[in-house]
C-alpha cells in the first residue's frame, strides 16, 4: 500500500483555510482533517482543535507527542504524532500549518504537498474583524 500524502494548508489568518478544508473533506470523505493542539481555549471558536494549557503543551512536546509544533502570535500549535498512523494506511491528511514549519514538514513527511491560500487585504481585514478575537491594532499588525 502506498503512503498517504500530508497536505499542509497555509495562508494568512482569516483567509478561509478552515472553510476550504471543510469543503474538501465534504467532497472527499476519505481525506482526514488533522485536529491540531493549541494553547487556546476551545471556546475561542474557529477550527475544531484540542485546547490545552501552555504547561501541558510543553510537557507533551518534550514527550514526543507532536510530529510538528511551533509558536505564533503568542500561542503554541502542535500536530499530533499519530498523524503518521493514518498516512501509513495510505489515507491523505489535511492540516493547517504555519509557513515557518513547511521545511520541517517536508523533511519529515514524504509525500508532502502545500496548498497556499490567499485573499485581498481588505477581505482579510473584514474576516479578522468579524471574529472579534483581536483588536484593530492586532489586525493591522497581522496584515502588515
Amino acid at each position: 500500500m502506498s503512503k498517504g500524502r500530508l497536505i499542509g494548508v497555509v495562508g494568512p489568518s482569516g483567509v478561509g483555510k478552515d472553510s476550504l478544508m471543510e469543503a474538501l473533506v465534504a467532497r472527499r470523505p476519505d481525506l482526514h482533517r488533522v485536529r491540531r493542539v493549541i494553547t487556546r481555549p476551545e471556546t475561542a471558536g474557529g477550527e475544531v482543535f484540542e485546547g490545552i494549557t501552555p504547561a501541558l503543551f510543553a510537557a507533551r512536546a518534550a514527550g514526543g507527542d507532536f510530529a510538528l509544533h511551533w509558536t505564533a502570535h503568542g500561542l503554541s500549535y502542535g500536530v499530533p504524532a499519530r498523524v503518521r498512523d493514518g498516512l501509513g494506511t495510505g489515507r491523505d491528511a489535511l492540516v493547517n500549518l504555519s509557513r515557518g514549519v513547511l521545511g520541517k514538514a517536508a523533511r519529515q513527511f514524504e509525500p508532502f504537498h502545500v496548498l497556499h491560500v490567499t485573499a485581498r487585504p481588505e477581505v482579510l481585514a473584514a474576516r479578522l474583524n468579524a471574529r472579534g478575537r483581536e483588536t484593530p491594532q492586532d489586525i493591522a499588525r497581522r496584515l502588515a
